[in-house]
Parts: structure tokens; sequence; C-alpha cells
């Protein structure tokens, strides 16, 4: 079945050009309107009958469920809010944002008075209790985030375990034996949140596949936990030679300051790759490799998909953006 994504490549136009086509609600040029009815006409794209009777009683919001928990890191968080809301605009779409820890209740009260068009949901858990929620509401939902069960849903989110499995692979061709992990603090992991505990597997699988010796460790954002997080390491692993972040910010900032009032030196010493992090770090001393969060990628495509529904293409589906590595000269082989 032809997508809108289908037609928007066929026709060489954004998804949001071929919406406002489609819907009449912006005055589209003559040649472009051409491509995109020869690009419906080959394809044979249809909007279901619902989407279309939907087109002309809209109320242009969307709801974006992002909860606000204990565990929360603000700054991540809002990353992903601002890229969402962003791209909604431009569909000439305003936002909802819903950050209540308790995010069901209000989901509810959006739906059944019928304030929104549609639902995006972020900081997804394993088993997260707005998912039994979405499978019951007659309305367009997507999660930014990959549940344990994904029947039904429509999802999208960076490939985590292809992430992890690159920064193994990566640092094992240099000759590295013995990796340290630094995770993020345990409550993440005990909630069931799904990202941190799907990099985290794939990287013990990974890790012992390429025959690497793994110690993995969950140090709270201060610099006491991360000193005790490093000895930890330095224990465990005697000839460690590498250490991945797959941490906040603030780990990142208090692992480089203790390295180097160690006298460590980066990449000689030691090679640090940042996994998955939402952060540019080529403002950190010294700047790190890293294999970046995608959030302006996986928040649009989280908008896009919903617009895909509301334009009747319904089908559930699971979007896995791939990773890729950004090299900063934090990494060396070794001698």
């Amino acid at each position: 079945m032809a997508t809108i994504n289908d037609v928007a490549r066929a026709a060489g136009v954004s998804i949001s050009t071929v919406s406002y086509a489609l819907s009449g609600k912006r005055a589209i040029g003559a040649a472009t309107r051409d491509r995109i009815d020869a690009a419906v006409a080959q394809l044979g794209y249809r909007p279901n009958a619902g989407a279309r009777m939907l087109a002309g009683s809209r109320t242009n919001l969307l709801a974006l469920s992002a909860p606000l928990h204990a565990d929360t890191y603000a700054p991540a968080h809002m990353t992903f809010v601002l890229a969402i809301a962003e791209a909604a605009r431009e569909f000439d779409y305003d936002t909802v944002l819903l950050v209540q820890d308790e995010a069901v209740n209000g989901l509810r009260r959006m739906v059944s008075s019928k304030l929104v068009d549609g639902i995006v949901l972020l900081d997804v858990d394993r088993d997260d209790n707005r998912v039994p929620l979405v499978r019951e509401l007659d309305i367009p939902v997507t999660l930014v985030g990959i549940p344990a069960d994904t029947a039904g849903l429509t999802c999208v989110d960076l490939d985590f375990e292809a992430a992890a499995r690159l920064s193994v692979e990566r640092l094992a061709a240099l000759g590295h034996r013995q990796i340290g992990l630094i995770g993020h603090p345990l409550d993440l992991y005990a909630r069931g949140s799904n990202f941190p505990i799907r990099f985290r597997d794939a990287f013990v699988e990974a890790a012992a596949d390429k025959g690497v010796a793994l110690h993995f460790v969950m140090p709270e954002q201060e610099p006491a936990s991360v000193r005790a997080a490093v000895e930890e390491l330095r224990q465990s692993l005697p000839e460690m030679t590498a250490v991945v972040l797959n941490a906040n910010e603030p780990v990142h900032t208090m692992l480089l300051e203790l390295l180097r009032s160690d006298g460590v030196s980066i990449p000689n010493d030691l090679s640090i790759l940042s996994a998955c992090s939402s952060f540019p770090t080529d403002m950190l001393d010294p700047p790190l490799d890293v294999i970046p969060l995608p959030a302006l990628i996986t928040g649009r495509r989280g908008v896009e998909l919903t617009m895909h529904q509301l334009d009747g293409f319904s089908e559930p589906v699971v979007e896995l953006v791939p990773p890729s590595y950004i090299t900063r000269g934090s990494t060396s082989s070794v001698a």
C-alpha cells in the first residue's frame, strides 16, 4: 500500500507539501500540484474516507505526552519536546504538552473532549502504562520510543541496539579488549525506561560476541558517585583501555574532570566514546567521539507518522533510525 511518504518521494517534495495539496489547506503552485497528482495516480495512493472527513473538522492540535519523572533529565527531555513542536508547526499544528507523571488521565481527557487530532508519546517505558490506552483510542498515535510489545503500534526511535553494536565494533577494531560502560542512574533502569535498557543489553551481547571484557556501572549525577564508578571499573578491569559513556552531559563533564585530575591522557591512556548523546560533544574538553541521539530526526519523524495516520495510512510500523559515528579524536588504537 502506497503511503504519503512514497508520494512525497516520487513528487520530489516534502511530506507537508503533499499534505497541504491533498487537504487544500494551502495554495500549492500548479507545477508542484501536477507532480503530486501524477505521483498519486502512479502509486494509487488513496487516503481513506475517514481521514478525508476528518480533514474538514480538525483542531490542528497534537497532544505531546512527555511525562516528567523524578529521574527525568530535563535538558535532553526538552530537546525532544522542541523538535516535535517545531515539526508540528510545519504542518500548521500546535502542541498541547502533557507533563504530569500520571499521564493516562491526561490523554483520556484530551481524547474524550476532542481537543486534539493526534498524539505523540515521549519517554516510553518498556511496559508503559499509556500503551494499553492508546491501543483503545480511535485517534492517530505515534510513540517516539520502543516498548517491549509493539503490536498494533506506530513507533520510531534511534536504533539503540545498532548503536551499542557500533560502539563495541569500533573499539574492538582498534584493539580494545577491556571496556568500561558508564550508564544512567539506577532508577532509570529500575523504572523500565526503554532506551538505556536496549543499549545496555545489546552492548553486553556485542561485547560477548567480540570477546571483549566488560564492566557496567550506573553512577548518580554527582562527582563522588562518578569517582566511585571509575574506581569500580579500574578494579574490575585492571587493563581497561576504553570507556563508553551512555549517560547525560553532567556525567561526561565530571568524568573528564576526574581523568584530568588523575593525569589520564585521552586517547593516549584511555579512549572515550560518547554513545547516544543528545548534546554536542565537540565543546567538551577534550571533544569526544560520539554516536549522536538525533532528536530532530526522531522527533520530526514522530510528527510525520502521526500526519500519515491522519491522512489515511494507519498500518502499524516500527521505524529504527540507523546510528552514525562522528570522530573527534578521543579514541585510538591500543599500542
